[in-house]
C-alpha cells in the first residue's frame, strides 16, 4: 500500500517539472524561430552588392563597396503593401542610398513606366507632382522625373518616412491616380544615424 502511494505521489510531483521543461522547450522554440527569421537573406537585384538583410520592420538593407575606390554604399529598401493596376508582379518601392556614412539620395520606383513629366522644376529639370500621405498629413511635391522609371524624393519627405507609421505616395496614371501604400514603421533608427547620418523628422501639419 505505502508503496503504492509512493508511486502515486512521484507522478503528481512530476508534472510541475515536466511542465516546466515543456514550457522551456517551446520558449527555445520560439526564441530559434526569431533568430532565423532575423538572419534571413534576400537576394540583391544588382552585381556587386551583398545579399540583403532585415533593418526592421519592412526594411531591407543591402550592402556593397566600390572596387576602384572602396566607396562603401548602404541601400535601404522598402517594399509598398500593394501592387499598382499596371504592374501585378512588382511591388512599388522606396530606395534610400548612403555612401560613407553620408545620406546620398532616395528614389521612388513605383514599378510600372511613368508618363510624361507635367510640370518643371526650379532649375526647369523634368518633375512630376505626387500626392504625399505621412501618418495624418498630406503635401504635394514635384519630385524628379528620372527616365521614367523613377521619381527622385526630396530629402525632407524621406527624413519624415523614417518615424513614419503610414506612407502613401499618388501619382498619375493612364488610369488614373495610382496610390503606392506603405509601412514604414519599425525601422532601426540607430543603424540610419550610423550608416547616413540622418534623423526622422516630424512633418508639418500647415
Amino acid at each position: 500500500m505505502r508503496a503504492s502511494q509512493c508511486s502515486s505521489g512521484i507522478v503528481k510531483n512530476n508534472r510541475p517539472f515536466r511542465a516546466m521543461k515543456l514550457f522551456v522547450a517551446i520558449v527555445a522554440f520560439g526564441v530559434a524561430a526569431l533568430s532565423a527569421n532575423a538572419q534571413r537573406k534576400v537576394a540583391s537585384p544588382y552585381q556587386g552588392e551583398g545579399d540583403g538583410v532585415s533593418a526592421g520592420g519592412n526594411w531591407v538593407e543591402f550592402r556593397s563597396e566600390d572596387k576602384m575606390t572602396a566607396a562603401r554604399t548602404v541601400r535601404f529598401e522598402l517594399q509598398a503593401d500593394n501592387y499598382l493596376s499596371l504592374s501585378p508582379d512588382y511591388k512599388p518601392r522606396i530606395e534610400m542610398v548612403c555612401t560613407n556614412r553620408k545620406y546620398t539620395y532616395a528614389d521612388f520606383n513605383p514599378g510600372m513606366r511613368l508618363g510624361p513629366p507635367n510640370r518643371p522644376g526650379f532649375w526647369g529639370q523634368p518633375q512630376i507632382e505626387v500626392m504625399v500621405r505621412i501618418d495624418d498629413t498630406h503635401h504635394y511635391h514635384g519630385w524628379n522625373w528620372i527616365r521614367g522609371r523613377f521619381l527622385s524624393m526630396d530629402k525632407g519627405t524621406t527624413r519624415q518616412v523614417l518615424g513614419a507609421h503610414i506612407f502613401k505616395v499618388q501619382i498619375p496614371g493612364p488610369r488614373g491616380p495610382e496610390i503606392a501604400e506603405f509601412s514604414p514603421a519599425g525601422l532601426d533608427l540607430a543603424r540610419v544615424r550610423e550608416d547616413c547620418d540622418l534623423k526622422p523628422k516630424k512633418p508639418s501639419k500647415d
